[in-house]
C-alpha cells in the first residue's frame, strides 16, 4: 500500500515540459509591391517587400467567396482590401501594383488597395502576351 501511494505522489509531482517559442521581431516595411493575378476563376493578391519576401496575401476564395462569385470584380476588391490591411498593420504606406491576367478583378483590386489606406505609386501590366504560342480555348457559344 505504501509503495502505491508513493507512486501516485510521484505522478502528481511530474509537470509537463513546455517548449518556449521565440517571439518574432516585428519589422516595419514602408514600401512594397502588390502582385495581383486576376484569372477567369479567381483573383490572387500577394504583397511583398521590395526584395520579394511575402508580407501578406489573400484570394477571393480565402475571403469566403465560392464558385462563380470568386471571379467577380467585387471579390477582387475584398481580397485586395484584406491583404492591404494586413500590410498596413505592419507599417506599409505605399506600394506599386503589378497586374497579371485577364480577369474581372484587375482594376477593382487596385481600388481595394487604395481604399485600405495604401498609396499606389506605379501600376504595371505584366500580363504575358503570346507571340502565337499555344492554341487558345474554344469560343463559347451561349
Amino acid at each position: 500500500m505504501a509503495k502505491q501511494k508513493a507512486k501516485q505522489k510521484q505522478k502528481q509531482v511530474e509537470k509537463p515540459i513546455v517548449k518556449k517559442v521565440k517571439k518574432r521581431k516585428q519589422r516595419t516595411v514602408p514600401m512594397g509591391i502588390a502582385h495581383v493575378k486576376a484569372t477567369f476563376n479567381n483573383t490572387m493578391v500577394t504583397i511583398t517587400d521590395p526584395a520579394g519576401n511575402v508580407i501578406a496575401w489573400s484570394t477571393s476564395g480565402k475571403c469566403k467567396f465560392s464558385g462563380s462569385k470568386k471571379s467577380s470584380a467585387f471579390a477582387g476588391t475584398i481580397a485586395a482590401q484584406s491583404a492591404a490591411k494586413e500590410a498596413a498593420a505592419i507599417g506599409m504606406r505605399e506600394c506599386e501594383v503589378r497586374l497579371n491576367g485577364p480577369g474581372a478583378g484587375r482594376e477593382s483590386a487596385v481600388r481595394g488597395i487604395q481604399s485600405a489606406g495604401i498609396t499606389v505609386t506605379v501600376i504595371q501590366d505584366r500580363t504575358p502576351v503570346p507571340y502565337n504560342g499555344c492554341r487558345p480555348r474554344k469560343r463559347r457559344r451561349v
